[in-house]
Protein backbone atom coordinates (compact mmCIF):
# COMPACT_ATOMS: atom_id res chain seq x y z
CA UNK A 1 0.00 0.00 0.00
CA UNK A 2 1.23 3.52 -0.92
CA UNK A 3 -0.67 4.80 1.61
CA UNK A 4 -3.35 7.64 3.20
CA UNK A 5 -3.01 11.66 2.05
CA UNK A 6 -4.90 13.28 4.75
CA UNK A 7 -6.35 16.50 3.29
CA UNK A 8 -6.80 19.30 6.00
CA UNK A 9 -10.55 18.78 5.73
CA UNK A 10 -12.82 15.62 4.79
CA UNK A 11 -15.94 18.05 4.56
CA UNK A 12 -14.59 19.96 0.64
CA UNK A 13 -16.81 19.98 -2.83
CA UNK A 14 -14.95 17.54 -4.28
CA UNK A 15 -14.55 13.73 -4.07
CA UNK A 16 -11.73 12.72 -1.16
CA UNK A 17 -8.44 11.93 -2.45
CA UNK A 18 -6.63 10.26 0.66
CA UNK A 19 -5.49 7.09 -0.96
CA UNK A 20 -2.94 5.60 -3.37
CA UNK A 21 -2.03 1.96 -4.24
CA UNK A 22 0.83 0.27 -6.17
CA UNK A 23 -0.02 -2.46 -8.50
CA UNK A 24 1.13 -5.42 -6.63
CA UNK A 25 2.86 -8.78 -8.68
CA UNK A 26 0.43 -11.05 -7.10
CA UNK A 27 -2.59 -9.43 -8.61
CA UNK A 28 -1.68 -10.14 -11.84
CA UNK A 29 -3.92 -12.45 -13.62
CA UNK A 30 -2.86 -14.53 -16.97
CA UNK A 31 -4.03 -11.58 -19.01
CA UNK A 32 -0.90 -9.54 -18.05
CA UNK A 33 -3.21 -7.24 -16.15
CA UNK A 34 -4.85 -6.35 -12.63
CA UNK A 35 -7.60 -9.20 -11.93
CA UNK A 36 -10.83 -8.51 -11.35
CA UNK A 37 -10.99 -9.75 -7.56
CA UNK A 38 -8.21 -7.05 -6.72
CA UNK A 39 -9.92 -3.98 -8.50
CA UNK A 40 -12.57 -4.88 -5.55
CA UNK A 41 -9.42 -4.87 -3.11
CA UNK A 42 -8.09 -1.85 -3.98
CA UNK A 43 -11.23 -0.05 -3.74
CA UNK A 44 -11.99 -1.57 -0.32
CA UNK A 45 -8.29 -0.37 0.73
CA UNK A 46 -9.51 3.44 -0.57
CA UNK A 47 -12.78 3.15 1.64
CA UNK A 48 -10.79 1.70 4.40
CA UNK A 49 -8.49 5.36 4.29
CA UNK A 50 -11.63 7.06 4.70
CA UNK A 51 -13.35 5.09 7.20
CA UNK A 52 -10.19 6.16 9.05
CA UNK A 53 -10.02 9.37 8.57
CA UNK A 54 -13.69 9.93 10.04
CA UNK A 55 -12.61 8.06 13.12
CA UNK A 56 -14.19 4.75 11.98
CA UNK A 57 -11.02 2.72 13.20
CA UNK A 58 -10.41 -1.03 14.37
CA UNK A 59 -9.92 0.14 17.86
CA UNK A 60 -13.46 1.99 17.75
CA UNK A 61 -14.98 -1.18 15.90
CA UNK A 62 -13.66 -3.48 18.71
CA UNK A 63 -14.03 -1.02 21.51
CA UNK A 64 -17.89 -0.48 20.34
CA UNK A 65 -18.52 -4.12 19.19
CA UNK A 66 -19.97 -2.36 16.15
CA UNK A 67 -18.21 -3.63 12.67
CA UNK A 68 -20.21 -2.55 8.96
CA UNK A 69 -21.53 -4.53 5.99
CA UNK A 70 -21.51 -3.73 2.62
CA UNK A 71 -25.09 -4.46 1.69
CA UNK A 72 -24.78 -3.57 -2.12
CA UNK A 73 -21.66 -3.32 -4.64
CA UNK A 74 -20.45 -2.57 -8.08
CA UNK A 75 -17.62 -2.52 -9.61
CA UNK A 76 -17.30 -0.84 -13.89
CA UNK A 77 -13.94 -2.09 -15.20
CA UNK A 78 -12.60 0.60 -17.99
CA UNK A 79 -9.16 0.47 -18.94
CA UNK A 80 -6.74 -1.97 -17.47
CA UNK A 81 -3.73 -1.40 -15.17
CA UNK A 82 -0.58 -3.42 -15.19
CA UNK A 83 1.68 -4.52 -12.49
CA UNK A 84 3.67 -1.71 -10.57
CA UNK A 85 1.00 1.17 -11.70
CA UNK A 86 0.69 3.51 -8.90
CA UNK A 87 -3.31 4.05 -8.81
CA UNK A 88 -4.77 7.06 -7.14
CA UNK A 89 -8.98 6.71 -5.67
CA UNK A 90 -11.41 9.44 -5.18
CA UNK A 91 -14.48 9.12 -2.92
CA UNK A 92 -17.72 10.72 -2.70
CA UNK A 93 -21.15 9.97 -0.48
CA UNK A 94 -23.93 10.23 -2.74
CA UNK A 95 -26.68 9.94 0.32
CA UNK A 96 -26.42 8.73 3.74
CA UNK A 97 -28.70 8.32 6.93
CA UNK A 98 -28.17 7.76 10.86
CA UNK A 99 -27.34 4.02 9.72
CA UNK A 100 -25.81 3.72 6.46
CA UNK A 101 -24.54 5.70 3.83
CA UNK A 102 -23.93 5.21 -0.29
CA UNK A 103 -20.81 6.11 -2.00
CA UNK A 104 -19.01 6.38 -5.26
CA UNK A 105 -15.26 5.50 -5.66
CA UNK A 106 -12.89 6.53 -8.93
CA UNK A 107 -9.79 4.32 -9.51
CA UNK A 108 -7.37 6.18 -11.66
CA UNK A 109 -3.95 5.66 -12.91
CA UNK A 110 -1.83 7.99 -10.94
CA UNK A 111 0.79 8.73 -13.68
CA UNK A 112 -1.19 8.42 -17.01
CA UNK A 113 -4.44 9.88 -15.82
CA UNK A 114 -6.88 7.81 -16.87
CA UNK A 115 -9.87 6.38 -15.30
CA UNK A 116 -9.25 3.08 -14.77
CA UNK A 117 -12.62 1.61 -12.58
CA UNK A 118 -15.83 2.49 -10.95
CA UNK A 119 -17.56 1.35 -7.81
CA UNK A 120 -20.44 2.27 -5.77
CA UNK A 121 -21.39 0.68 -2.67
CA UNK A 122 -23.86 1.10 -0.01
CA UNK A 123 -22.18 0.44 3.32
CA UNK A 124 -24.04 -0.31 7.01
CA UNK A 125 -23.86 0.38 10.46
CA UNK A 126 -24.10 -3.04 12.37
CA UNK A 127 -24.19 -3.73 15.85
CA UNK A 128 -22.10 -7.00 16.14
CA UNK A 129 -23.76 -8.33 19.39
CA UNK A 130 -27.28 -8.40 17.91
CA UNK A 131 -25.69 -8.11 14.00
CA UNK A 132 -28.40 -5.67 13.10
CA UNK A 133 -28.40 -2.31 10.99
CA UNK A 134 -28.07 0.43 14.08
CA UNK A 135 -27.01 4.20 14.02
CA UNK A 136 -23.89 5.14 14.18
CA UNK A 137 -22.46 7.62 17.33
CA UNK A 138 -23.44 10.97 17.02
CA UNK A 139 -19.79 12.00 15.74
CA UNK A 140 -19.02 9.57 13.37
CA UNK A 141 -22.63 10.28 11.34
CA UNK A 142 -21.62 14.19 11.85
CA UNK A 143 -18.38 13.65 9.90
CA UNK A 144 -20.24 11.58 7.37
CA UNK A 145 -23.29 13.90 6.94
CA UNK A 146 -20.04 16.88 7.11
CA UNK A 147 -18.72 15.02 3.77
CA UNK A 148 -22.30 14.66 2.15
CA UNK A 149 -23.26 18.28 2.78
CA UNK A 150 -19.90 19.33 1.36
CA UNK A 151 -20.38 17.35 -1.80
CA UNK A 152 -24.31 16.82 -2.35
CA UNK A 153 -24.18 19.72 -4.85
CA UNK A 154 -21.81 18.30 -7.17
CA UNK A 155 -22.97 16.70 -10.39
CA UNK A 156 -23.80 12.76 -9.88
CA UNK A 157 -21.54 10.69 -11.43
CA UNK A 158 -22.85 9.57 -15.11
CA UNK A 159 -22.97 5.74 -14.06
CA UNK A 160 -24.63 5.88 -10.86
CA UNK A 161 -27.05 2.68 -10.62
CA UNK A 162 -26.12 1.68 -13.75
CA UNK A 163 -27.37 -1.87 -14.54
CA UNK A 164 -25.29 -4.61 -16.01
CA UNK A 165 -26.83 -5.61 -19.73
CA UNK A 166 -25.66 -6.69 -23.03
CA UNK A 167 -26.15 -3.94 -25.62
CA UNK A 168 -28.52 -4.85 -28.43
CA UNK A 169 -28.15 -2.41 -31.47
Amino acid sequence: MEGMMMPDTLATAAPLEIHTERVRPEWIDHNGHMNVAYYLMAFDEAAGAVSKAIGYTNEYRKANNIGTFVGDYHIRYVQEVMEGDLLRFTYRIIECDEKRFHYWQEMYHAEKGYLAAEAEAITLHIDMSVRKVSPFPPEIYGRIRAIYEAQKDLPLPENLGRQIQVRRK
